[in-house]
């Protein structure tokens, strides 16, 4: 009896790590950037919106390269939002009290991408705490709109230029 208990947890054991194997050997990552601009002129401890341009997705290409296409894409979620202050150079997060990044394209409604709130960074770099929406319908589009909403702790005396740089993990079938 024991034998068999034992065989079938080496069996399961051995039957899960082959499926989250095969889940690693079908899914892959893409990454895409965005420009936001935090105008001076924005009152304080009051949200404010920030609309950014499209951006352009390159989901085509990454899917043919990685011998997939989009209608066999099964699972998008975002895994990573870094954001750094681009100008000026010397800034930090310490004007910021909260951000929130939400997507959405013409198809398709805005659901939130990521956030922080009670910001006490003193650095220009901030990860953002992801939301765990499924984004299939967001990456598979040509462009997709960023919203940003963010709310200030200081008054900023210049504009500030944030990048911010997603990171997307895709599951899809291979072709």
């Amino acid at each position: 009896m024991k034998s068999k208990s034992i065989a079938l947890i080496l069996f399961l054991s051995l039957f899960l790590n082959s499926c989250s194997t095969v889940d690693d050997l079908l899914s892959f990552n893409i990454s895409n950037q965005a420009s936001i601009q935090i105008k001076s002129n924005l009152p304080i401890n009051l949200p404010s919106e920030i609309i950014t341009p499209d951006v352009t997705t390159n989901s085509s290409a990454e899917f043919a390269n990685n011998k997939t296409k989009a209608s066999l894409v099964k699972d998008v979620k975002l895994k990573s939002l870094k954001l750094t202050i681009t100008d000026p150079s010397d800034k930090t997060f310490t004007f910021l009290k909260s951000i929130h990044l939400y997507i959405s394209t013409t198809d398709s409604d805005e659901i939130e991408l990521a956030y922080q709130d009670n910001i006490s960074s003193t650095t220009n770099m901030l990860d953002l705490i992801c939301t765990d929406k499924r984004l299939d319908q967001y990456i598979k589009a040509d462009k997709y709109k960023i919203r940003t909403q963010v709310t200030l702790k200081e008054t900023l005396t210049k504009d500030v230029t944030v990048k911010a740089d997603m990171k997307f993990r895709v599951t899809a079938d291979p072709f």
